[in-house]
């Protein structure tokens, strides 16, 4: 049996990525599609414009199978944390045959080059890479200027490459694929549309998911330039959840509460938060208490040595509370179980082989996600506990009052799409 798996946010799923799925359906034959998909927080650590339910029903219409969700514990870190847990939680299903991914030049070649690199890191990439590091320079930035070093001729190769955001995430696939010898077989196709941080809609048939949630923050209607980008499965359902009172949704509205809580947070604690680091504890807790919303915080925290992008990650790190000790035990141990967001009636038939062929449990019920996550004593349990919170949580952001409860992770079931 050949089974497709994708990664991706569909944050919303748009035209872009119904031609992905489609694009790469032609690959196989494919006898089905599974998809590992971030809750209600994306990578970049910011809430997502609907939740994860709705989410998933646009990728059902869309072409997909199965979608499972990725844990928040993996979906909100590095590119590599996130690629590993995706990859990981593919393979653990034990009938996903391929990985598809989108890449910016839909080459597989140099981005199989430089994730073998990463997996093997010889001794005089290391070196370059921890010279780099002592510049003071990010993480990412440190990388790619040590990999342009060691690869030399190709290095004006390597940083086009890394430019990318699809590129960076797929050679993370690939890093994690041939680190742990998973049985995936990857592919890559050629990203559609406008540039992947493009803010505007262009007025052509594809868009970045970015443009279409910046459209919808400034007035939360779908325009005809937005109805244009979406399939009219998605346009339908994302105009529902407008119209419903659950939508849009966006970072801003998540200030107070990053503020309240990091005002209520003791620096031992702080301190212990993943990745911080070098004392960070003490700039986030002055800042926390000079700024007055979200942005402002974010830039008073910023430095050459933390990118925006880890900020944001340390701040939703501490709204949850989740320390170094819980990622240690995570990392080693990985996914934990499937929970199964939406399916379609080929998805039922995967949903019985994955149960055959997989030892993680899979939680189609809301009833079976109540239970798991009291087993406090699991790492499964604190595992979903945190994707629970993060839900009841996100619940507050909706823009309708009545729209807030909690609780809707033991409420809500997986949903069928006929």
């Amino acid at each position: 049996m050949n089974v497709l798996g994708v990664i991706a946010e569909f944050n919303p799923f748009h035209n872009g990525h119904k031609y992905f799925i489609d694009t790469a359906k032609k690959n196989g034959p494919f006898d089905a599609v599974v998809s590992v998909m971030s809750g209600n927080f994306s990578q970049r650590a910011q809430p997502t414009i609907c939740d994860k339910w709705s989410r998933a029903e646009m990728a059902i219409h869309g072409g997909v199978d199965v979608v499972i969700e990725l844990p928040l514990c993996f979906s909100v870190r590095s590119a590599y944390y996130f690629a590993r847990g995706a990859v990981h939680l593919l393979a653990q299903t034990g009938v996903v045959s391929h990985l598809g991914f989108g890449s910016e030049q839909g080459q597989l070649d140099m981005l199989m080059k430089i994730a073998s690199l990463l997996a093997a890191e010889p001794d005089d990439y290391r070196v370059l890479l921890k010279n780099s590091l002592a510049q003071g320079l990010s993480y990412p930035v440190a990388r790619s200027q040590a990999l342009q070093q060691y690869m030399g001729s190709q290095s004006n190769d390597v940083y086009e490459l890394l430019k990318g955001p699809n590129n960076i995430l797929a050679i993370e696939y690939l890093h994690n694929i041939i680190k742990d010898n998973l049985n995936l077989q990857p592919f890559t196709i050629p990203r559609q549309g406008d540039d992947y941080h493009s803010q505007c809609i262009s007025g052509s048939d594809y868009s970045s998911a970015g443009a279409i949630r910046t459209a919808l923050y400034k007035k939360p209607v779908i325009t005809s330039a937005i109805e244009k980008v979406l399939p009219d499965s998605s346009r339908f359902i994302l105009q529902r959840e407008i119209l419903e009172g659950r939508a849009p949704i966006g970072s801003e509205t998540l200030g107070p509460i990053i503020l309240s809580n990091l005002r209520q947070m003791e620096l031992a604690s702080l301190k212990e938060i993943y990745e911080v680091s070098e004392g960070l504890e003490h700039r986030i807790k002055t800042a926390s208490l000079q700024s007055g919303s979200l942005e402002e915080l974010r830039q008073r925290i910023k430095s050459k040595r933390y990118s925006l992008s880890r900020i944001d990650r340390i701040l939703l790190y501490s709204l949850f509370r989740l320390d170094k000790e819980q990622f240690a035990a995570l990392d080693q141990q990985g996914p934990q179980y499937f929970h199964i967001l939406a399916f379609s009636s080929k998805g039922r038939e995967i949903l019985q082989t994955i149960k055959n062929s997989s030892p993680l449990p899979i939680l189609s019920r809301g009833s079976q996600v109540k239970k798991l996550s009291g087993e406090t004593d699991s790492l499964a349990g604190n595992l979903l506990a945190v994707d629970i919170l993060a839900s009841d949580i996100y619940s507050l952001l909706a823009p309708w009052p009545e729209m807030r409860k909690g609780g809707k992770d033991f409420l809500t079931s997986s949903l069928y799409v006929n």
